[in-house]
């Protein structure tokens, strides 16, 4: 996996390739890097962003992605939360994913259709939510 990081012209290369995109938004490197590379196991192209905003610019680029992976605790002027009820209101066809450390009572506050894993996210966790949100 050739992990692709935020930036308009990264996210440009990626539109023309034919696997599905996932924009990954985590802000610690290592679980980053493990996202990264199970996404792209799973049959997707990665483009990873540390913080929401970087995501949703990436985001921006695609016009949506298959799937956004997202952690709920996020520096700067977004969070993750956030993130996930911007990209229901902007594309409703993105599956979303939220890994997060948090409680049930945050997972409450998230977008109707997100699927949320507790922290560590177990490989086989995400692959049924991935079969849950048809994208396996």
């Amino acid at each position: 996996v050739q992990p692709v990081t935020c930036g308009k012209p990264a996210a440009q290369r990626l539109i023309a390739m034919s696997r599905p995109v996932a924009v990954l938004a985590e802000d610690e490197p290592l679980i980053r890097l493990e996202a990264a590379d199970m996404l792209g196991e799973f049959g997707f192209d990665v483009l990873q962003a540390s913080t929401a905003s970087d995501a949703l610019l990436l985001l921006e680029a695609l016009n949506g992605a298959a799937l956004l992976y997202t952690d709920i605790d996020m520096p700067g002027r977004i969070n993750g939360r956030q993130l996930a009820h911007e990209v229901v209101a902007r594309w409703p066809s993105t599956a979303i994913i939220v890994c997060s450390a948090r409680s049930a009572e945050d997972a409450a506050l998230l977008p109707r259709g997100a699927f949320f894993i507790g922290k560590p996210c177990a490989e086989w966790v995400v692959r049924e939510a991935l079969t849950s949100l048809q994208l396996h």
